[in-house]
């Protein structure tokens, strides 16, 4: 944890915040061993990143004293992340990477080798996404949480709403052994969206489907990698 991403419940007017969660507690006691008076780099979800000041610090609670909160987080990376649902340990991590990242915008998306079961993991309930997304903006001292949206069925995804969304983008299609080698360094005015299949890749009808929308196929060179890696190599890559 490198900031404090304090939530608007977390608030005491007019300048204090209270934290009593045990995962953020735990952290300032036992790893941080942070002292009354230390002053601490803090956020608040989707706004500014500042300092606070430890005035108490109890086994059930933490009391701040807001000193600023005028910087503004990292910028976003520009992209929007189509990403096949990976099993539950997977999207777990993949998660936390992708807040991490930058990535404000991502869809989980259903394809022919998702398992069916993964969508009713609870990995998908609300509160578990955003504690994992919170996990990665606190790792990057970010503060605005991605949204995340779920398509459960490719086809009608892809046929009815994906159109429109990439309308303005570079649309990019990473799978092994098609199109051309990953590019570097892309201007961050540009729009992309990139689309990330399942460990065992998108199916031929998949690829075809995307590359008549306009994907350009893309790839990371010979090697297989697991979901987590491809996600953090494709997009330290293209940005």
């Amino acid at each position: 944890m490198n900031l404090l991403l304090l939530t608007p419940e977390d608030l005491v007017p007019p300048d204090r915040a209270c934290i009593r969660d045990s995962r953020r507690l735990r952290h300032l006691q036992e790893i941080h061993r942070a002292t009354v008076g230390e002053e601490l780099t803090v956020g608040m979800s989707n706004e500014g990143v500042g300092r606070a000041r430890l005035l108490e610090l109890e086994r059930d609670r933490a009391l701040f004293e807001i000193l600023h909160l005028d910087n503004p987080p990292p910028p976003a990376l520009p992209i929007h992340l189509l990403l096949a649902l990976p099993r539950p340990r997977m999207l777990a991590r993949s998660l936390e990477n992708i807040a991490t990242m930058g990535v404000k915008r991502l869809t989980l998306l259903h394809t022919a080798r998702v398992e069916k079961s993964y969508w009713q993991s609870p990995e998908l309930q609300p509160e578990r996404i955003d504690a994992h997304l919170r996990l990665g903006l606190e790792q990057a001292r970010d503060t605005v949480l991605p949204t995340v949206d779920m398509q459960p069925r490719f086809k009608p995804f892809i046929e009815d709403q994906l159109p429109e969304a990439i309308i303005g983008h570079r649309a990019l299609l990473a799978h092994p052994g098609i199109g051309e080698s990953c590019p570097r360094g892309l201007p961050m005015d540009q729009s992309v969206t990139l689309a990330i299949g399942p460990e065992g890749g998108f199916i031929p009808f998949e690829v075809e489907k995307l590359q008549a929308m306009g994907f350009e196929g893309i790839h990371l060179g010979s090697r297989i990698l697991r979901v987590e890696t491809a996600v953090v190599s494709l997009l330290s890559r293209l940005f």
